[in-house]
């Protein structure tokens, strides 16, 4: 076969797979950012990437606060939060040329998690504020045993730390409070601090079934003092806002979203993806969002898909 002969082959063989049906351009969506939210957006990106060969998603955590810089930076698709936006991101965003765009994904409750042993079974919002800004030190003071309260929460980058400070302590954190890097290290912490008091996401106290984790007790809380306990468990208790620890999970894109990432987030919106939400530990959208999602991905949701 002659030089020129191989040439022509070589060219033909290449031209035959570039018009291949199975050759096909895969679009790659980054995700990033909360930590609540990471095992949630794995498994939805999983699931939807089963069903679109001709995507790939990438999924990593950080942090609320790392995953909006991502985006307003250009460096990510999505930014989760479990937080909003801060009004200085919003506009730095604009300043580089970003337009945030939030749609909710699921709702989360925060639970407070004690060790089992612990003796208390409820507290006040006020209480809880009290503990975290150091006003409350001592089991004592709450009906417990004369020990030292030991204090766990997450890091500054957390969007799960500017909630709980924002609307739960309303003040800055007490210096004791021990900053873990993720949520699941508050949980295990929790297990072996017979003392230990920490707040989480409810997606990592429950399973698929709803069925809650051995070896930490979930408290029950109250409005004030002289108002009902409820437990973050149920969802009953969330849907009915009688739980007063209660947060949408945000998706923030740049712009509304077309294409396949439109189609990507109109899949967790639907019901497989919010089936997939209570799954993984969390609660389906409320109904005060859904107006919102419609906003941004130009689409109607049907009540039915709420439950």
């Amino acid at each position: 076969m002659s030089k020129y002969t191989h040439f022509i082959l070589i060219s033909w063989a290449i031209f035959a797979f570039s018009c291949n049906s199975n050759h096909r351009h895969v679009e790659n969506l980054m995700i990033k950012g909360s930590d609540t939210e990471v095992n949630l957006a794995l498994t939805l990106a999983e699931t939807y990437m089963a069903t679109d060969p001709n995507i790939s998603i990438a999924v990593t955590g950080g942090g609320s606060g790392a995953g909006i810089a991502a985006l307003i930076n250009g460096k990510t698709s999505i930014a989760n939060a479990s937080r909003p936006m801060k009004a200085e991101e919003i506009d730095l965003a604009h300043l580089q040329g970003v337009n945030p765009v939030a749609t909710v994904l699921g709702m989360d409750a925060i639970a407070i998690v004690v060790h089992p042993q612990c003796p208390i079974q409820n507290l006040s919002l006020q209480q809880l504020g009290a503990i975290y800004r150091g006003d409350i030190q001592n089991w004592k003071d709450l009906g417990g045993a004369d020990e030292a309260i030991s204090l766990y929460g997450r890091q500054s980058n957390s969007g799960t730390f500017v909630y709980f400070r924002d609307s739960i302590v309303r003040a800055e954190y007490s210096t004791q409070v021990k900053q873990m890097n993720g949520t699941a290290q508050i949980v295990e912490a929790i297990k072996h601090d017979v003392q230990g008091i920490g707040y989480v996401g409810i997606g990592y106290i429950l399973d698929k079934n709803g069925a809650q984790s051995k070896g930490v007790k979930v408290l029950a809380i109250s409005r004030s003092a002289q108002s009902t306990a409820y437990m973050p468990t149920e969802l009953k208790n969330i849907d009915s806002g009688l739980y007063p620890i209660v947060r949408p999970l945000f998706q923030y894109t740049n712009g509304k979203p077309t294409g396949r990432l439109q189609l990507y987030l109109k899949y967790c919106l639907s019901p497989e993806g919010q089936a997939l939400v209570k799954q993984n530990g969390y609660f389906p959208v409320s109904e005060i969002y859904w107006q919102q999602n419609e906003q941004a991905l130009n689409r109607k949701h049907a009540k039915a898909t709420l439950h």
